[in-house]
């Protein structure tokens, strides 16, 4: 049987893995769900719903950013070909 240590370290080299229930009763000791744990997480998905929190206000101005933003990769993207 391996010691902690050694486990440890081939855990962080990736030559051993957790089974199921320590990785799920780590993420929920540290408050956070597998999926985050494993890093399977969707940024995307966490900005829409941050965004959908905000005044209507803030929203128009984050949107009309994004277009901005985007208009102008078209742009870059269509003088590069």
């Amino acid at each position: 049987m391996l010691r902690n240590t050694q486990t440890g370290r081939l855990r962080e080299r990736g030559e051993a893995t957790p089974s199921v229930e320590v990785a799920a009763k780590l993420a929920q000791v540290l408050g956070v769900s597998l999926d985050y744990l494993v890093g399977n997480t969707d940024v995307l998905l966490d900005k829409v719903v941050s965004i959908q929190k905000l005044p209507e206000e803030d929203k128009k101005c984050i949107m009309y950013s994004i277009d901005g933003l985007i208009q102008h990769a078209k742009t870059r993207q269509a003088y590069k070909k």
